[in-house]
């Protein structure tokens, strides 16, 4: 009945169908990978974010190169701000509201010089393209902490003067006099004493799984149809056979008699395919008679 399934068409057809769940579970796994490292963003987040403050000693080989499990940690600084060099980093969208961020170098104690993103301005409505107006930081001697953040890469685009596309470290750097720690910068989340304005801070981020995980299942699910749908076309082909070779051997057997000859064998060949397209027709169920429905009322009315 299913011998053409070893025809080469429905080889090919099967082995187009195995391609096919192949790839469903090969994307579902990349999905499952982006989950999972969309989970460990969330786990890093939750970790760092809150713990106590490291003091820069400690922490002063992440400014020149920052491990990724050391993202988000908070650090204390001691020293000055340079306003002279603060820089507006453009493009810096705020809950769907345009603006920017102020990065302002920032002097230890030490004598090494990081760079501390203030927060975030609106844009200006004086002028196009700049902020209305930068606040300055405190003067003098300031405590600062700040939590660690990556150099950004470079952008394929300029700025104008006092501004920066990015907060690409070594470009930033490179327009300073002194040197800069480029491994990472602080964002900045509290300082001693607090400046009388400032830009508004960067709120905490929140990360959420997102929709891998239901993607993964989705791919799962298309490549089990795919067989689903391989078995129902197979089972229609089947059926189809059966139907046209049982009308065959039907016509063939009324044309013996017609001919006049011996119809017995052609017979059994036709009740034979017969029997074996009935297979496929699903049995429909008897329809109760009149006397069985008023029964049935009977019994549900307690009567019998």
């Amino acid at each position: 009945m299913y011998r053409f399934l070893f025809s080469r068409r429905w080889l090919t057809y099967l082995g187009l169908a195995i391609l096919f769940a192949v790839a469903c579970v090969l994307l579902s796994r990349w999905q499952m990978s982006r989950l999972a490292e969309t989970q460990a963003v969330i786990d890093l987040v939750n970790r760092n974010y809150d713990a106590a403050p490291a003091p820069f000693h400690d922490a002063s080989p992440q400014f020149e190169h920052l491990a990724s499990d050391h993202e988000w940690e908070q650090v204390s600084l001691h020293g000055s701000y340079q306003p002279a060099d603060t820089r507006v980093v453009r493009n810096r969208p705020l809950n769907g509201q345009p603006g920017y961020e102020v990065v302002v170098p920032f002097r230890l104690d030490s004598g090494q010089t990081v760079i501390v993103d203030r927060g975030w301005l609106p844009i200006g409505n004086q002028e196009q393209g700049r902020p209305d107006s930068v606040p300055a930081p405190p003067s003098g001697e300031v405590s600062v902490v700040v939590r660690l953040r990556p150099s950004e890469p470079t952008l394929d685009r300029g700025a104008p003067s006092g501004q920066l596309a990015s907060i690409d470290l070594p470009t930033y750097a490179g327009q300073l006099k002194y040197p800069v720690l480029t491994g990472s910068y602080g964002l900045m989340a509290s300082e001693t004493p607090a400046a009388a304005t400032t830009p508004t801070a960067l709120p905490k981020p929140q990360p959420d799984d997102g929709t891998h995980l239901s993607y993964a299942l989705q791919w799962l699910a298309f490549g089990v149809l795919m067989f689903i749908g391989f078995g129902y076309a197979a089972r229609q082909h089947a059926r189809n056979r059966a139907i046209d070779a049982a009308a065959e051997a039907a016509e063939a057997a009324e044309a013996a008699r017609g001919r006049g000859e011996d119809h017995t064998e052609a017979e059994q060949a036709a009740d034979h395919a017969a029997a074996r397209a009935a297979r496929f027709v699903p049995k429909k169920r008897r329809k109760p008679t009149a006397e069985e429905e008023e029964d049935a009322i009977l019994d549900a009315q307690g009567y019998r």
